[in-house]
């Protein structure tokens, strides 16, 4: 039967193990998102962390740890446009536009009136 101890210690190293992994995972993220580096210093950066990660690890957040913070800062001004455009998109038109395009269809007489009323209905139910 395990202790408390022992659940203890398990739960810490699987703690470490998973922090460990965000770091390598972030070096390997910043290491491609480096326009300065080239493909042989990628390569040997890529090649080390996979021979010697922990060591490789240390060096990389020592060495180039300040770029690695500007570099994850400047995508974050791309990333919200990005994602705002995007929620634009998905969102749709506002009822106002829908009313709009359900009278241009009506006075091109592309539908009824009918079918006019029920789409402004709709658009204005939201």
């Amino acid at each position: 039967m395990t202790g408390f101890w022992d659940l203890f210690w398990w739960f810490f190293w699987v703690y470490v193990f998973v922090a460990y992994l965000m770091v390598l995972i972030s070096i390997f993220v910043d290491v491609f998102r480096d326009h300065e580096l080239n493909g042989w210093a990628k390569a040997v950066w890529v090649v080390a962390l996979v021979f010697f990660p922990f060591i490789t690890a240390l060096v990389y957040l020592i060495a180039r740890g300040k770029g690695m913070s500007e570099r994850s800062g400047r995508g974050g001004p791309e990333l919200h446009t990005a994602q705002d455009d995007y929620i634009r998109g998905v969102a749709g038109a506002t009822p106002t536009d829908e009313i709009a395009k359900a009278k241009a269809l009506l006075d091109s007489g592309t539908i009824s009136q009918g079918e006019y009323d029920l789409l402004k209905s709709k658009a204005l139910a939201r």
